[in-house]
């Protein structure tokens, strides 16, 4: 008799506690009893880890900030050739300690993650405990179910055992209640972990994403750093003439393309009064190149050349040199714009008020007027500096593409599939 009391007395003081961690994550604090010594200093040595990278990545940001205070004062300033290289030098520190960032927040996640399985296979350990004691409570029910009052009484030597016995059933009950609610308990908060890691292993892959887009953009910088001190060997007067040069190609490739725009939608109404022309309904955009991976968005406010030419008409996707160029949607060919070392470009007028444009094109398969289907190959990217179609202070592979509604340039991640 006194072990079952000692039994019951274990059980009902058997509870699970809950922490509330900043960040509005809760999970169950581990006692010293349920963790092992060695599991114990591994969550220790990691969550040390977790500390270290948040104070890494802190120190990045004030270092980053330093550098966007430079870059934002030095644009104040007149666009000359030494300004340029200045914000370019602050630029590609900033970019630096970027990835630098990213690389920390992911080793972050990393340790988060492996922090969190530790624990969550701690609490299914204590879980499978946990049915093993409800196991075991329901067998003692069972077993003083099964006997009469009378037999009961007869096994105890007093009424005074009787009543005492009657009070130990009572609370097993009560205890099989707690231990089964608990259990529900534990059950569901696992659940919220396996969510909260399926969360963390998006952030991961969203943050390697963007490093890569970081890493792009930090050679891209080193580039034009390049391009810039090769063409003007420092001097001022060679800057502006490459500075009116590009300003000038990028103005006559707009006008060009407004223009004949307007031209051609002219011609297309009076097809479609014929019947030649369908038009209306919505436009949805086929990605034109296989690699989705934007480089550049549309209106970036960190765009390379922003002070250059003005806001960011398109978005830059990701594509190697020569990569297979396809119709984001079917229409008439409006402009095939081969320009030799300077920017070429394919312009496609589609129904519905909409053109694309596809910039920095090496080669190109169609000519002005064809009728193209959706899919069908219209030329080959480009991009790389130096190379047919990329012009001037291009700063590497990649494909320029626009989307324009009534001639006006849109988000084209608004329109594609």
């Amino acid at each position: 008799m006194k072990k079952f009391k000692l039994f019951i007395i274990l059980i009902l003081t058997f509870s699970v506690v809950w922490l509330a961690l900043p960040g509005g994550r809760i999970i169950f604090a581990v006692s010293d009893e349920e963790l092992t010594d060695d599991i114990q200093e591994l969550i220790l040595q990691i969550n040390d880890e977790i500390q270290l990278h948040k104070e890494q990545i802190e120190e990045l940001k004030q270092q980053s900030a330093i550098y966007r205070e430079n870059i934002e004062q030095k644009q104040k300033e007149a666009l000359t050739l030494g300004n340029q290289l200045s914000v370019l030098k602050n630029r590609l520190h900033k970019t630096q300690l970027e990835i630098e960032t990213k690389m920390s927040e992911i080793e972050l996640i990393n340790a988060e993650i492996k922090s969190t399985e530790l624990q969550m296979g701690e609490k299914e350990t204590l879980i499978k405990e946990q049915k093993k004691k409800v196991a075991e409570l329901i067998r003692l029910i069972h077993h003083y179910d099964s006997k009469s009052h009378l037999e009961i009484i007869l096994l105890n030597k007093s009424l005074s055992d009787f009543f005492d016995f009657l009070k130990y059933s009572e609370n097993i009950q009560n205890s099989l209640q707690k231990v089964l609610s608990d259990l529900q308990i534990v059950k569901q908060d696992l659940e919220i972990y396996r969510i909260s890691l399926g969360d963390k292993r998006e952030s991961l892959e969203e943050l390697k994403s963007d490093m890569e887009r970081q890493d792009v953009k930090l050679k891209g910088e080193q580039v034009l750093k390049k391009q810039l001190l090769e063409e003007t060997r420092g001097a001022e007067w060679k800057f502006q003439n490459l500075l009116a040069e590009a300003q000038k190609e990028w103005q006559a490739a707009e006008t060009d393309i407004v223009h004949l725009e307007k031209t051609i939608r002219q011609r297309l109404a009076e097809e479609d009064e014929a019947g030649g022309w369908i038009s209306g309904g919505t436009i949805i955009l086929s990605w034109p190149v296989p690699e989705n991976k934007i480089t550049c968005y549309f209106h970036e406010p960190d765009y390379l050349f922003r002070r250059w030419i003005g806001e960011h008409s398109g978005a830059d996707i990701r594509a190697a040199q020569g990569t297979e160029l396809k119709a984001a949607a079917s229409g008439y060919v409006g402009r095939a714009k081969d320009a030799g070392m300077g920017y070429s470009y394919i312009m496609i007028i589609h129904s519905n008020n909409i053109a694309t444009v596809y910039g920095h094109v090496s080669k190109i398969y169609v000519k002005e007027g064809d009728y193209i289907k959706r899919g069908e190959m219209i030329g080959l990217t480009g991009g790389t500096p130096g190379t047919p179609g990329a012009g001037r202070f291009v700063t590497g592979p990649h494909l320029h593409f626009e989307v324009r509604l009534n001639g006006i340039p849109v988000n084209p991640l608004d329109y594609l599939l």
